[in-house]
C-alpha cells in the first residue's frame, strides 16, 4: 500500500510547539463517538496496541464508552466520555481543548466527522494547541450533505484537518467531492494477518469443520454482518431461494445479530410457503448469532457474500479474502476496490437476487474455481492491505504532524 504525499492545508493556523526528548513518545488523542465493536473503533484499538512503545495513547469518547473502551480502560489506557448532549453541545470542544492542554496532546486522531468537527471547535474556538489527522470511514446512504456544512467545510473546517485521510477511495471522493475536503487522500485499511493464516491442506479443512459441527461435503457460504437495513439481508435470502432450487444440498450461514433478524427470520419462512412451496428450505439457513470464532468460520466455508446498498471498506470482506474464501459481493462502495470481479470473487449490482444467485452458483458448483479464486483474493490482501502497513502509514503521519522540537515560547 502506498503512502500518498500530503501536505498540511493548516499552514496559517498556528499550535505550540511541542517540547519533548526524542525518544518519547508521541502524546496522541484517539476522537471517537463510542469504542463499540466496529471497524473503526477496531482499528483504534489495533494502533495502540501495535504502537505501545511509540505513542501515549488517550481515547476521547463523545456519546459512550463502548465494549472496546472498557477493555482499553482495563489496560490502563485513558479513556474520557465527554457525555454529548443532543444538539451542537459547546461544552464538548470546550472541555475537549482542556483535556488537550491538561494532557500536552500533541495530536488528535479523529475518526468519522463528528468527532473531526468538535475537534477542529476545541482548536478554532478554545485555541487547543493540537494538530489535527481526520480519518473517515463509512458513508451514509443515500450520502447526502446540507450545502450549508458543505461550504462550511470547505470555507473554515477543512483548515483544520493538517491531514485528511479515508478508508477507500470511494470515501476519499466523497470527503472531496461532497464533503468539501479537496485535500483528502486514501490511507487503505488493513487486516491482521497473523491472524488470518492460509487455510492448510485438506486434513486442516476436514478437522476444522468437524469442530464446528459442519459436514465435510457439504458447500456453504457465510454472511457475516449485523441484521440492519444498509446489509440488505432480504437480497441474500431471496437469491439463495433461488439458488435452493439448484443446489438444494447448500448451506448459508448468518453469522451476526441486529435488529432485521427477527424480519429476516420472517422471510425465510414466506418463502418457504409461497407459490413454489420449498419445505426444506428453511433448513438451507443457519443463524449462527455472534460468534467469537469468526477467523475459523472463513477458512471453512466455500464463499462469502455481503449484499449491503451501501459500504465502504469491509474489513469483514478483506478477512475473508485473506482466509482465501473467494467473494459475491454487491458493487457499491469501495467492495471494487478490493474484489476485481471474475478475479477473487464476483461483484452483483445491489439489490439483484438473480445475478446473486447465479454467482452463487458458479462457485458453489465448482470448487476448483472457488479455490482458484480465494487464493487469489488471499494474495491481494498480503500485497495491498496487510495491517503493519496501514499502521505503519498512520504513525509516519503521526510523527509529521508532531514533530521533536523546542517550543519558541
Amino acid at each position: 500500500m502506498s503512502l500518498a504525499t500530503s501536505r498540511s492545508t493548516t499552514s496559517t493556523q498556528q499550535t505550540t510547539a511541542v517540547d519533548r526528548p526524542p525518544e518519547a513518545p508521541l502524546r496522541v488523542g484517539f476522537v471517537m463517538h463510542v469504542m463499540q465493536v466496529a471497524g473503526a473503533e477496531v482499528l483504534v484499538k489495533q494502533i495502540i496496541e501495535r504502537l505501545a512503545d511509540k505513542i501515549e495513547p488517550t481515547v476521547f469518547c463523545l456519546d459512550a464508552l463502548g465494549e472496546l473502551g472498557q477493555q482499553l480502560r482495563d489496560a490502563g489506557v485513558p479513556v474520557v466520555v465527554l457525555d454529548r448532549q443532543p444538539g451542537l453541545d459547546r461544552n464538548v470542544p470546550r472541555r475537549l481543548a482542556a483535556e488537550v492542554r491538561s494532557r500536552g496532546i500533541e495530536l488528535l486522531h479523529a475518526h468519522q466527522y463528528t468527532p473531526f468537527f468538535y475537534s477542529a471547535l476545541a482548536r478554532l474556538l478554545h485555541r487547543a494547541p493540537v494538530k489535527i489527522l481526520f480519518t473517515e470511514h463509512g458513508r451514509h446512504y443515500p450520502d447526502i450533505v446540507s450545502p450549508k456544512r458543505r461550504w462550511a467545510n470547505r470555507l473554515l473546517l477543512q483548515r483544520y484537518a493538517d491531514r485528511t485521510t479515508a478508508c477507500c477511495e470511494f470515501s476519499t471522493r466523497a470527503l472531496q467531492q461532497i464533503e468539501g475536503f479537496p485535500a483528502a487522500f486514501t490511507l487503505a485499511n488493513g487486516v491482521d494477518l497473523e491472524q488470518l493464516p492460509p487455510r492448510g491442506d485438506a486434513a486442516t479443512q476436514a478437522d476444522l469443520r468437524r469442530r464446528l459441527g459442519l459436514d465435510l461435503d457439504r458447500p456453504y457460504a457465510a454472511c457475516i454482518a449485523r441484521f440492519h437495513p444498509v446489509k440488505d439481508h432480504a437480497t441474500l435470502i431471496r437469491g439463495w431461494y433461488q439458488l435452493h432450487q439448484q443446489l438444494p444440498d447448500a448451506r448459508l450461514l448468518l453469522v451476526g445479530d441486529g435488529p432485521q433478524r427477527e424480519a429476516i427470520e420472517s422471510l425465510v419462512d414466506q418463502l418457504a410457503q409461497s407459490n413454489s412451496p420449498s419445505p426444506t428450505f428453511p433448513d438451507s439457513i443457519e443463524f449462527w448469532g455472534i460468534r467469537s470464532d469468526v477467523a475459523d468460520i472463513l477458512r471453512a466455508v466455500d464463499l462469502f457474500t455481503l449484499t449491503s446498498v451501501s459500504e465502504a471498506a469491509s474489513l469483514t470482506l478483506l478477512e475473508a479474502m485473506a482466509s482465501q474464501c473467494p467473494a459475491v459481493v454487491t458493487d457499491v462502495g469501495g467492495n471494487g476496490e478490493h474484489v476485481g470481479d471474475g478475479v477473487e470473487g464476483f461483484l452483483v449490482p445491489r439489490g439483484d437476487h438473480e445475478a446473486l444467485a447465479g454467482r452463487f452458483q458458479n462457485l458453489l458448483s465448482d470448487p476448483v474455481k472457488s479455490q482458484a479464486m480465494g487464493e487469489m483474493a488471499r494474495a491481494r490482501v498480503v500485497k495491498k492491505f496487510d495491517l503493519q502497513q496501514t499502521i505503519a502509514a498512520y504513525y509516519r503521519h503521526y510523527q509529521a504532524l508532531a514533530p521533536v522540537e523546542v517550543a519558541q515560547r
